[in-house]
């Protein structure tokens, strides 16, 4: 399938409308980069996001999408995504992926960060070095003309360098208007994302959920949300809307203070 009709294919003013919505949410990420540490909760963080986000006149976008109770994701240890802030309190040891989006103008930013709290495991910090680098090769694969499934080849391949494992339930996916849209981005290789084919003017996410151990997922049946790795074993993720342009990639959400390409955790 060749992604190719208008509706995915942004003109050049659209496009700067994207640039613009990630510019904040890559803002909105460096703004609560220092609260991200030992001592605070989770609800704290939410509150941060949720009240920068409406003093600059935008809205956050997890809140209320499809029933979700909170401004942000928060995402600890062994947690793989979309949990939920609440009274948990980080400690010394802990990893944290922060995800957040914003809505600015009608249009989505999407984006997300694991973060290190103090000293961190061997393990932790491997796992969390693999998803960061995982980010950048899959988005080094990205051409025009290219396969979705470069994304998940470029993934797979660094994951099992060091024996760890790609979650397969939660995908990257096309991102504008809408929240989640076309294409599916998975980060494993499938038969479909070795037909689909990204052409320039396509937004989308890339969003690899690394785990140390297996990559089999539980869901949590209280909150409907919250998703764990099944063995109890850490988990990490990073996250950048790309736009593929006519000369390839163009990462939207890049933070000023934030890790950067080539970072060592």
């Amino acid at each position: 399938m060749l992604y190719a009709n208008r509706n995915l294919q942004l003109t050049e003013t659209e496009r700067q409308a994207m640039r613009r919505a990630c510019q904040f949410n890559a803002q909105l990420m460096d703004f609560i980069r220092p609260h991200v540490r030992a001592g605070i909760t989770t609800a704290a963080i939410d509150r941060l996001v949720h009240e920068y986000t409406l003093d600059h006149g935008h809205t956050p976008a997890p809140l209320g999408y499809q029933g979700f109770p909170r401004s942000c994701c928060t995402s600890v240890n062994e947690v793989i995504c979309h949990g939920i802030p609440d009274g948990y309190v980080l400690k010394e040891g802990d990893l944290i992926n922060v995800d957040v989006t914003t809505i600015v103008q009608g249009w989505y930013g999407d984006q997300s960060e694991t973060f290190l709290i103090g000293n961190v495991s061997n393990e932790a910090r491997a796992v969390t070095q693999c998803a960061f680098d995982c980010l950048y090769l899959a988005i080094d694969a990205v051409r025009p003309g290219g396969r979705v499934s470069d994304i998940g080849d470029a993934i797979v391949a660094e994951a099992r360098r060091f024996g760890f494992s790609v979650v397969r339930e939660y995908v990257g996916h096309g991102v504008g208007r809408r929240f989640h849209q076309e294409p599916s981005i998975p980060h494993y290789p499938t038969r479909q994302s070795r037909q689909d084919v990204l052409l320039p003017g396509i937004c989308f996410t890339i969003e690899p959920m690394i785990n140390a151990g297996t990559r089999l997922t539980v869901l949590d049946k209280s909150d409907g949300w919250t998703v764990r790795t099944r063995d109890g074993r850490p988990t990490a993720q990073f996250e950048h809307t790309i736009l593929l342009t006519e000369n390839g990639p163009e990462i939207l959400t890049l933070t000023q203070d934030g890790p950067q390409r080539g970072h060592r955790f």
